[in-house]
C-alpha cells in the first residue's frame, strides 16, 4: 500500500520531486506537512485544509494517548472517522514530547517511565507498547518509539540514545503488525556527525518504508543542522522518503529540500499566527505594529490565499490588537498556505531542473534572513 516513487531530482542540488502513495491518498514531495497535536490543527476546520490543498496533517500519540485516550479514537474508527478528515494522518511517536514535557523521566533499555502533564499520573511505554497504541489511533504513517536528546549532550549521552533508538526501531518493527499502516523509523545522533550515520547504518537495516531525522531543532543552530543534513540525508536510501521532523522556518525548508529533504513538519505557522505574526515574501510581520493601523493593503501582495484576497492588514491588526479568535484563525490560514504554497514552487522548480536557481532567489530575498 505504501510506495515511493522518485520523480525528479535535480542536477545542480539535492532536491528530489516524489510521490507517496497511501491509503488515503497520494502526497506529492517535497512538502510541509501542518500539525494537528490534539487531532486538530488549531483554529482550522477541515474544509479550510481542503481548500489550503493540505495533503496530510500529522498528530501527537502521546497527547491523543492522555486526552481523550485512544479507546475513544478507537472506538470511533480511527483518526481519519473522529477528527472527519479523509487525506493522510502522521502520527509522532510521542518521544519527543515526553523529552520536552514531562517533568520527570526515566529512561531504560526496555523503555521509559514518565509523568501525565495532565494530572500527574504514571507511565511506561516499551516499544511495543507505543505500537499498540500507535495502530489503535490508525494513521497512515506512525514513527517508532526513540530516545531524543538534550542540547548540549556529552557524546555518550548521544551515543546511548542512538543504541537504544536502534533497538527500538527493530522491536517496533516486530511488535507492528497494521499492513494499512507505515512505520518509519527514526536517525538520531545529536550534532555528532558519525553518531548521525551510525544511526542511520543501524536503522536503514530494518528495511522500513521511510525514515525521519529527529534530534534536531532542539536548541542548536540550524547552520550546525545544515551543515550535517545533506550528508545524513544522503546516506539514507534514495527510494525511501525522508522526513526532517519538527522544522518549519521557511528559509531551512528551501534549504532542506537542496539537502535531499522530502517531508517537513512544524507548529511554527499556527503558534506564530496565535502570536499575531504573519509570513510573507519580504519576512515576519508583527500585526501588532502600529504601521498597520491604516494599512488597507493585504498581509502579502504577492500572496493567493483566502485571507490576502478578502481581508487587509488594518484590519486584521484590530483583531490581533483585540484578541479576537478570527486574528488568530486568519494568519493560521495565511501562515499555512505560505508554506504549502512554497512547497509547491519547489516542487515546480525541481520539475523544470531549476531548483538551484529557486534556492538562489529565496537566498538573495528580503524574507530569506528574517526566518
Amino acid at each position: 500500500m505504501f510506495e515511493f516513487d522518485l520523480i525528479n531530482t535535480d542536477p545542480n542540488t539535492g532536491a528530489r520531486r516524489g510521490c507517496l502513495h497511501t491509503p488515503h491518498g497520494d502526497i506529492q514531495t517535497p512538502i510541509f506537512m501542518p500539525v494537528g497535536t490534539q487531532a486538530t490543527v488549531k483554529g482550522v476546520t477541515v474544509p479550510q485544509l481542503h481548500d489550503l490543498n493540505a495533503q496530510i496533517i500529522l498528530s501527537n500519540t502521546y497527547h491523543l494517548y492522555l486526552r481523550p485516550g485512544t479507546e475513544v479514537i478507537k472506538k470511533a474508527g480511527g483518526i481519519h472517522e473522529f477528527m472527519s478528515w479523509d487525506r493522510p494522518v502522521l502520527t509522532d511517536s510521542g518521544g519527543f514530547q515526553i523529552f520536552s514535557l514531562a517533568d520527570t523521566l526515566e529512561f531504560d533499555a526496555d523503555g521509559v517511565n514518565f509523568k501525565s502533564i495532565v494530572d500527574g499520573s504514571k507511565h511506561r511505554w516499551t516499544p511495543e507498547e507505543n505500537m499498540r497504541i500507535q495502530q489503535d489511533i490508525g494513521a497512515d504513517i506512525i514513527m517508532q518509539l526513540d530516545q531524543c536528546t538534550h542540547y548540549p549532550a556529552t557524546r555518550d549521552e548521544v551515543a546511548l540514545a542512538v543504541e537504544r533508538s536502534a533497538n527500538w526501531a527493530a522491536r517496533c518493527k516486530a511488535a507492528h503488525t497494521r499492513e494499512d499502516q507505515a512505520l518509519f523509523g527514526i536517525v538520531q545522533g545529536g550534532v555528532f556527525e558519525d553518531l548521525r550515520l551510525e544511526s542511520v547504518q543501524r536503522v536503514t537495516e530494518l528495511d522500513l518504508p521511510g525514515y525521519g531525522i529527529g534530534g534536531y531543532s532542539v536548541g542548536e543552530d540550524h547552520e550546525l543542522m545544515l551543515s550535517q543534513l545533506g550528508t545524513v540525508a544522503g546516506a539514507l536510501p534514495a527510494h525511501k522518503p525522508r522526513y526532517l521532523m519538527g522544522v518549519g522556518n521557511p528559509t531551512t525548508l528551501v534549504r532542506g529540500v537542496a539537502c535531499g529533504i522530502d517531508m517537513f513538519d512544524c507548529v511554527l505557522p499556527t503558534r506564530t499566527a496565535r502570536m499575531g505574526t504573519a509570513f510573507s515574501s519580504t519576512g515576519r510581520m508583527n500585526m501588532r505594529n502600529a504601521k498597520f493601523t491604516e494599512d488597507f493593503g493585504p498581509l502579502d501582495a504577492q500572496c493567493s490565499c483566502p485571507v490576502c484576497q478578502k481581508y487587509s492588514r488594518a484590519y486584521i491588526r484590530h483583531l490581533v490588537k483585540m484578541n479576537e479568535i478570527l486574528g488568530g484563525i486568519l494568519l493560521s490560514i495565511h501562515n499555512l498556505h505560505f508554506l504549502l504554497d512554497l512547497m509547491r514552487r519547489a516542487r515546480e522548480a525541481i520539475e523544470a531542473g531549476e531548483y538551484k536557481q529557486f534556492l538562489d532567489a529565496w537566498m538573495n530575498s528580503p524574507a530569506a534572513n528574517d526566518y
